[in-house]
C-alpha cells in the first residue's frame, strides 16, 4: 500500500522582495524597540506593521479587516515568520498595533527609521523637497474620540480571556473634517500629510499628518524646523510658494531655502511682466532662460531668479487666449446691463461707467456719452416741478476696447514664474542649479501619486478612528520609503554594473520601476514536499533581478 505524499503549495510572487526590503531596512526591530515588545506575543508589533507593508505593497486593494484574507493561500510563515497563521493578523491585533504607533509619536518612528535607512543606503540629503496632500475619507467623522488607549499586557487579549487591563495615557488626535480637498473630493472630510523627500531616488526623509483643514503656509516653516532638529541635516529645503511669506522667512533664518514667489504679489506681478527678453539668459537646462535679481522682501536678504519656460510659454498662451474670451463675454454682459439703467444725471451715468471700466481686467470702457430719455411721469407727484423733474433721464453709452497695455503685460509674463533663495553665494548656488532643484520637486509629488494609486491599499482610507488613522499614514510612510530604496538600490546596481532590464515594452532600460519588477515575480510558489521546501518558476531573468538586490531579499527565494 502507497503512502499518500504530502505537498502544499503556497504563493510567493513579489511579496518576498518586499519582505526582504524590510529586513534589510530593519523596520521589524526598529518598530519593537520604539514602542515595545510583550512577552508571550504570537506577533509583534514590528512583525504585524511588517505584515501591513507586505499589503500595501501586494499590488492589490485589501483594507485591515481583509488582512487574514489577504495572506490566505500566500508563504505567510515563510514571510512573516516560525508560527505566524493568517488568523494571527486579525482586525483586532493590527488596530492594537496602530494604537501603539500612535502614542508613541508617528513623526518620531517615522524619522527614526527613515534617518537609519538614509545613513546605510547613502542616500544623499544635500536637498530636500517639502509638500503636501489631502487624502479624503468615507464616513461621517461628527466627532473625534477624545483619547486612545494602550493596554500594558496584550497577551491575555491574543489569547481572547478577554482580562481587564491598565490603560496609559494618550494624546490629541488629529481632526477629521472637510478643507482644501487635492483630491477634487470637497465633499468628503480629510486629513493632511506632509512629506519631506530626498531629491536622490525620491526616498522620503520626514513624515507629519495634520488636520484636514490645516492650510500649508501655516504649518510649512514649523515643518522645516521641526525636520532640522530631528535629522540635524544642513539641507537645501525646496517648497512650493506655500513657504514663501514675510513671517515665514523672518523664521527660517537658521535654513537654506529655496521656494517659488507666490505671483500674487505685486512686487512678482510687476518683475515677471515688465522684463523685455533681451534681459534673459539662456539656461543649460533646456527650454529655459533666466534673469537674476536682489530682493529684501520681508526684511530678508535674498536672490530672485525670474525664470522663462518655452514650453510653459505656449501652455500660459493658449490658458490666456480663453481667459480672454471668458473676460470679454462677462464684460459686454456688464455692459449691456449698465446701458440698461437709468441715472439722474449724466454725471451719475458717467461715474457709473468709470466704476465699472475699473472693474474690468483685460478690456476698458471708452467714448462714454449720456443719452437723455423722456421716464414716464409719476403720477403719485404733487406738484408741477416734480412732474417735470421726474421726466428725464440718462443712460450710459460706450464702446468696450482692449486694455492693450494690461493685455501687453500679461502676455510677457506667460511661461515666466520667480524662485528665491536664501543663499546669497551664486558660487554656491548658481541660477541654473536652483532651475534644476526646483525641477526635483517633483520627487514628493510622485510620493503622493503613490499613495494615492489605486492599488495601494490606502487609496480608500477605511479606519474610523483618528489616531488609528494617523497611524496608518505612518505605515503610508513606511510603505513609500520601502518601495522608494528597493527603486533606487535596483537602479543604482543596474548602473553600476553596466546591466539593463527589459521594461513594459520590451525595451531595455536601466530605471525599470519597483513595480514593474514585482509584476515580474508574479506565479513564483513556495512548494513543500513531504517537509522538503523549494521555490518554484525562478526564470534566469528572474535570477538575474535577485543578484541586484540585497541578501535579505534573495533568501526568500533561495532558501538561504
Amino acid at each position: 500500500m502507497h503512502q499518500a505524499t504530502e505537498i502544499t503549495v503556497s504563493n510567493l510572487d513579489h511579496l518576498g522582495l518586499i519582505a526582504g526590503l524590510v529586513d534589510e531596512i530593519g523596520i521589524v526591530q526598529k518598530i519593537n524597540e520604539l514602542i515595545g515588545e510583550q512577552p508571550g506575543e504570537i506577533v509583534s508589533p514590528g512583525q504585524a506593521v511588517k505584515a501591513m507593508i507586505i499589503n500595501g505593497l501586494g499590488l492589490v486593494s485589501a483594507p485591515l479587516y481583509l488582512f487574514p484574507k489577504f495572506f490566505e493561500g500566500k508563504a505567510i510563515e515563510h514571510l512573516m515568520g516560525e508560527g505566524i497563521q493568517a488568523s494571527h493578523l486579525n482586525e483586532y491585533r493590527l488596530g492594537r498595533v496602530l494604537d501603539k504607533l500612535y502614542l508613541a509619536g508617528s513623526s518620531q518612528i517615522f524619522t527614526t527609521i527613515a534617518l537609519a535607512a538614509a545613513q546605510k543606503f547613502e542616500i544623499d540629503t544635500e536637498t530636500s523637497h517639502l509638500d503636501s496632500s489631502s487624502f479624503h475619507l468615507h464616513g461621517k467623522y461628527e466627532s473625534e474620540l477624545a483619547s486612545v488607549s494602550v493596554i500594558e499586557s496584550e497577551t491575555a487579549l491574543d489569547r481572547g480571556d478577554g482580562e481587564s487591563t491598565k490603560p496609559l495615557s494618550s494624546t490629541v488626535p488629529i481632526k477629521i473634517t472637510y478643507g482644501y480637498s487635492r483630491d477634487h473630493r470637497p465633499d468628503l472630510k480629510q486629513f493632511i500629510l506632509d512629506l519631506i523627500c530626498s531629491s536622490d531616488g525620491d526616498v522620503p526623509l520626514f513624515l507629519r499628518v495634520g488636520s484636514g483643514n490645516e492650510s500649508d503656509r501655516a504649518v510649512f516653516t514649523s515643518i522645516c524646523q521641526e525636520f532640522k532638529q530631528q535629522l540635524n541635516l544642513d539641507s537645501l529645503m525646496v517648497a512650493d510658494s506655500a513657504l514663501y511669506s514675510a513671517p515665514n522667512l523672518s523664521m527660517l533664518t537658521n535654513l537654506r531655502w529655496l521656494t517659488r514667489v507666490p505671483l500674487s504679489l505685486k512686487q512678482s506681478q510687476q518683475l515677471v511682466s515688465q522684463l523685455n527678453e533681451a534681459e534673459f539668459t539662456s539656461s543649460s537646462v533646456s527650454g529655459y532662460s533666466w534673469s537674476k535679481h536682489k530682493s529684501n522682501y520681508g526684511e530678508i536678504e535674498q536672490r530672485w531668479l525670474v525664470v522663462e519656460s518655452r514650453l510653459r510659454r505656449e501652455s500660459d498662451r493658449q490658458k490666456l487666449e480663453k481667459k480672454l474670451k471668458k473676460a470679454k463675454a462677462e464684460a459686454e454682459n456688464k455692459l449691456q446691463e449698465l446701458s440698461k439703467i437709468e441715472f439722474a444725471c449724466a454725471a451719475d451715468a458717467a461715474a457709473a461707467a468709470h466704476r465699472l471700466s475699473k472693474q474690468l481686467k483685460f478690456y476698458k470702457i471708452t467714448q462714454v456719452s449720456s443719452k437723455e430719455i423722456t421716464a414716464q411721469t409719476d403720477t403719485n407727484a404733487t406738484n408741477a416741478r416734480e412732474k417735470s423733474s421726474s421726466k428725464l433721464r440718462f443712460k450710459v453709452q460706450a464702446k468696450l476696447e482692449p486694455d492693450t497695455g494690461a493685455l501687453a503685460q500679461e502676455t510677457q509674463a506667460c511661461g515666466r514664474f520667480i524662485l528665491a533663495t536664501n543663499v546669497l553665494d551664486a558660487k554656491q548656488l548658481e541660477p541654473d542649479d536652483m532651475i534644476v532643484k526646483y525641477k526635483e520637486q517633483q520627487s514628493a509629488e510622485r510620493g503622493f501619486g503613490f499613495l494615492k494609486d489605486p492599488l495601494f491599499f490606502t487609496d480608500s482610507v477605511f479606519l474610523k478612528s483618528p489616531e488609528r488613522i494617523e497611524a496608518l499614514a505612518l505605515v503610508m510612510g513606511l510603505c513609500l520609503l520601502v518601495y522608494t530604496l528597493g527603486q533606487r538600490l535596483l537602479r543604482h546596481n543596474l548602473q553600476r554594473t553596466n546591466s539593463k532590464l527589459k521594461n513594459q515594452l520590451g525595451k531595455q532600460t536601466n530605471r525599470p520601476t519597483l513595480r514593474w519588477i514585482c509584476q515580474i515575480f508574479q506565479s513564483i510558489h513556495l512548494v513543500s514536499l513531504q517537509g522538503i521546501q523549494q521555490i518554484s518558476n525562478l526564470t534566469a531573468e528572474r535570477m538575474a533581478i535577485l543578484n541586484l538586490l540585497p541578501l535579505s531579499c534573495r533568501s526568500y527565494y533561495l532558501l538561504l
